[in-house]
């Protein structure tokens, strides 16, 4: 079975993770067609239906890299599925780097109104698997973008829409 893996916080704040060694650690597990994109923590591989899995890539980075990063790990139609609830996703084909998608690790317990106060031309649809931003004018100069990281205490990473669309096609 094909999976899609998703990594918080590599390669960004200090916390470095080599694609090459990303790599060999998931095949060293067994896994299959190993493939990174870009230099974020992102793969997509084979999975032969190694029990206990997140166990396993946990105890492994910890080993490999002195550090466990939160995993999101997906299969190609769960992973399909959150970006079909995405409703600016012709926005995301027009730029893909206006619009991102914060896959959550689990409900988040927000809405979209309770971050109206931050909201200028941003547009949020929050599900329980992920929180949708269309930032226009970008995300680094959005204030919205920056209060979902501050108040949502639930495990989440975020990907732009290029990536996501990247993965699906990788998958």
């Amino acid at each position: 079975m094909k999976r899609i893996l998703l990594l918080r916080g590599v390669n960004v704040g200090g916390v470095k993770l080599p694609m090459a060694g990303f790599r060999d650690m998931l095949a060293g597990l067994g896994l299959g067609a190993v493939q990174t994109y870009i230099q974020s923590g992102n793969a997509v591989f084979d999975d032969p239906g190694v029990d206990g899995l997140v166990g396993k890539l946990t105890n492994a980075f910890l080993a490999e890299f002195g550090f466990a990063p939160e995993l999101f790990l997906y299969s190609p139609t769960e992973f399909a599925a959150i970006a079909e609830e995405c409703p600016y996703a012709a926005e995301g084909f027009a730029d893909g780097s206006r619009v991102h998608v914060f896959f959550l690790a689990r409900p988040c317990g927000f809405t979209a109104a309770d971050f109206a106060e931050w909201v200028t031309v941003e547009r949020l649809h929050i599900t329980e698997r992920a929180i949708h931003l269309h930032a226009p004018d970008g995300i680094g100069r959005s204030k919205l973008a920056e209060m979902i990281g501050r108040r949502v205490k639930v495990p989440m990473t975020a990907r732009n829409w290029n990536t996501v669309q990247a993965l699906l096609g990788m998958a």
